[in-house]
């Protein structure tokens, strides 16, 4: 009988292992496997730099696929050394064990459709996932990163190289689930005085991505009511609809298709902006 329950905890926990592997193998499937430096970095004039800040959502959690890992030849990213590449599905690179597509390629892409050929986008990623405003707002230390003052390190590498046009904004879902989300929207329009004080232009653009529809906590819908507020107070910001995209299952999380469609509404709602 001893023997009998050995062999069956062995067993189990062998199909459980294996699981594990086909899900992180399907994850990471078609990730980069090499890093394409960008040996000509355009003069600062001509690099527009896009900071991606935020949690899980803009850090990324969709499935990469090959689309997603088809350099352009105008879209940058930094690596983890702070080096420019060429851009590729995942951006993030802090919490390598959930990393996946978030909206920036897309975003890039569907930018220089609409900008002067001689301009270039340089992407850089902040996000962590499971980050509240309030750990922003005091420079916490979550999931090894010191999120206010890698921000700053990386806006003030991104100004080394280029122009600061924008921050792309996609967090709440952990503030819906504290009794701090009533103040949102405060300290919203803290952190982002606080960015732009760093980039040095208070006029800086602001791209706020909604949270998603499809979840079951009535606070999302009152975190986008703040979020919506906060643009209506802020002439150089914007909101990004998102009632329309999926989720990938988990009631949390876009799907590959949302991050992508995302990615177009940030870069549409840029151009609109600028006009």
């Amino acid at each position: 009988m001893t023997k009998r329950i050995i062999l069956v905890t062995i067993l189990t926990f062998s199909v459980i292992s294996w699981c594990n592997g086909q899900d992180k193998d399907e994850r990471t499937k078609f990730f980069p496997k090499i890093e394409l430096s960008v040996l000509n970095v355009p003069n600062k004039e001509n690099l527009w730099v896009f900071i991606l800040a935020g949690q899980s959502n803009m850090a990324g959690r969709g499935l990469v696929e090959p689309q997603d890992t088809v350099p352009n030849k105008r879209v940058y990213t930094l690596n983890k050394q702070g080096k420019i590449i060429f851009a590729k599905e995942p951006l993030h690179f802090y919490e390598p064990s959930m990393a996946g597509l978030d909206s920036g390629l897309s975003f890039g892409k569907a930018l220089i459709r609409q900008i002067p050929d001689s301009i270039s986008v340089l992407l850089i990623p902040t996000a962590v996932g499971g980050s509240s405003i309030s750990q922003w707002l005091n420079d916490s230390i979550h999931r090894d990163v010191k999120l206010f003052s890698n921000f700053k390190q990386k806006a003030e590498l991104g100004m080394r190289y280029g122009t600061v046009k924008g921050i792309l904004w996609h967090q709440g879902e952990s503030d819906a689930k504290t009794k701090e989300a009533p103040m949102y929207q405060i300290k919203l329009s803290e952190l982002f005085y606080q960015f732009r004080k760093i980039i040095g232009n208070q006029e800086t653009t602001v791209l706020i991505g909604q949270l998603g529809s499809y979840s079951t906590n009535p606070l999302w819908s009152k975190i986008n009511d703040h979020i919506k507020y906060y643009v209506s107070t802020d002439p150089n910001s914007g909101m990004i609809n998102t009632q329309d995209l999926n989720d990938k299952g988990d009631k949390v999380h876009f799907n590959s298709e949302a991050q992508r469609l995302m990615g177009e509404r940030f870069a549409n709602e840029f151009i609109i902006l600028q006009h």
